[in-house]
């Protein structure tokens, strides 16, 4: 069977390589010397290598292309490159993808050529020597991506979590403060992640500074559990963003506090706080569920109606993003596989090495994320402009009342 699978997909690889060649052969046709003849054509194939795929090591031969047309700008000749299997590639891009992954859930880097080579069955392009580089590599990576300038780039929201992380460390769990943010475009980014101590006010404070000193901007919005460091943090450094507590963690909360018979129906009324139709109806659902449950588990209904604010700070803001402010959603679905691990496996891991695998696995994620619905709304939102029930009602270049948008 494994041979099958593994057929099967030098099969779907070659048949891929063969299509890429063809169009970019076909897309340069015209292109013709004096003579007349074709500048770009297939020339053979290169020397058969076997690359590592999640089906296990296959065989291909890439098709090679002779392209003659030269760089106006640079005078160099053209070349074709694969985006399917790049140039000199033994492993898939899927394959590198999984290596911070198993290095965060507790594999040592001697554990790699055993475990992979069982499960790709073959250990080609793998060594210890190479994951012990690689480590390397993306560790200079993560440190030069915490220096980068920031001055460049506007993050109008802000997703902020610490994960707690004990994986292949003898020492205190590894605390990762993360950030994301949505750009003026609308895309998601990652903004940066360092080691934290504690999620204490000081760690955040630290990263907020280091941010602020490369030239962030204060985003509009920050959106986080109910960890007091990280806002007293903001508070210090980025005062004039607004506050949103994250509905994953509050709700998580307020079930803690009441007996599982309680829960599915508590579960409703929370749902129907942060689903409301626009703010007054969220406020009308926050006296329900006093009503409902504030006389025999108060400590419950205390968790929403001494944060309201904060809780509901997402309303006014476009109602096509209130999806995406109300939880720290792009942070939880990133660590999900890794935030719980507990274990800690032989050997003491390094801590920057930690913090790069973890660097690895969100820029991988990065590649996966969609934009904010409605992204043209959020350079509205750095602009200042006037949100009502999550509609837009005062253009930022507009003023007075009287000129509202239907």
């Amino acid at each position: 069977m494994d041979e099958i699978v593994r057929d099967g997909a030098r099969a779907m690889l070659a048949a891929a390589l063969q299509a890429e060649v063809a169009a970019y052969v076909a897309a340069h046709a015209d292109a013709l010397d004096e003579h007349g003849r074709r500048l770009v054509v297939r020339n053979g194939s290169h020397v058969q290598r076997e690359v590592l795929t999640a089906a296990g090591a296959v065989a291909v031969r890439v098709p090679r292309v002779n392209d003659k047309r030269i760089d106006e700008s640079t005078g160099q000749r053209l070349r074709f490159a694969s985006a399917i299997l790049p140039a000199w590639a033994r492993k898939s891009r899927r394959l590198a993808e999984v290596l911070p992954l198993l290095y965060l859930h507790g594999l040592s880097t001697g554990d790699f050529v055993p475990a992979l080579q069982q499960f790709l069955g073959s250990d080609a392009g793998l060594s210890a020597s190479t994951i012990t580089r690689l480590t390397s590599q993306w560790q200079e990576e993560a440190a030069a991506f915490n220096t980068r300038s920031l001055a460049g780039t506007d993050y109008v929201y802000m997703w902020v979590d610490g994960i707690h992380l004990k994986v292949r460390l003898q020492q205190e769990k590894l605390c990762l403060l993360v950030m994301i943010g949505v750009r003026a475009d609308g895309t998601k980014e990652l903004i940066a992640v360092a080691d934290g101590y504690r999620e204490s006010t000081e760690s955040w404070a630290d990263l907020l500074r280091s941010c602020k000193r490369r030239g962030m901007r204060a985003p509009v919005l920050a959106v986080g559990d109910g960890a007091l460091g990280f806002w007293a943090a903001l508070r210090e450094v980025f005062p004039t963003t607004k506050e949103q507590r994250c509905w994953f963690h509050a709700g998580g909360n307020v079930l803690n506090c009441l007996p599982k018979s309680a829960q599915p129906a508590a579960r409703g009324a929370l749902a129907e706080i942060f689903n409301a139709e626009d703010k007054t109806h969220a406020l009308r659902a926050v006296k329900m569920l006093q009503a409902d449950y504030g006389v025999k588990w108060p400590k419950a209904v205390a968790k929403i109606t001494e944060h309201v604010d904060v809780l509901l700070a997402f309303y006014d803001y476009p109602a096509e993003h209130w999806v995406h402010l109300r939880t720290t959603n792009p942070i939880e679905s990133t660590f999900a596989t890794v935030r719980l691990r507990q274990r800690v496996t032989k050997g003491p891991g390094s801590r920057k090495a930690g913090i790069a695998m973890a660097f690895k696995l969100i820029e991988s994620a990065q590649t996966r994320w969609r934009a904010v619905n409605a992204p043209h709304l959020v350079a509205l939102v750095r602009a200042g402009a006037t949100f009502q029930k999550g509609k837009l009602v005062e253009r930022p270049d507009e003023s007075g009342s009287d000129q509202q948008v239907a």
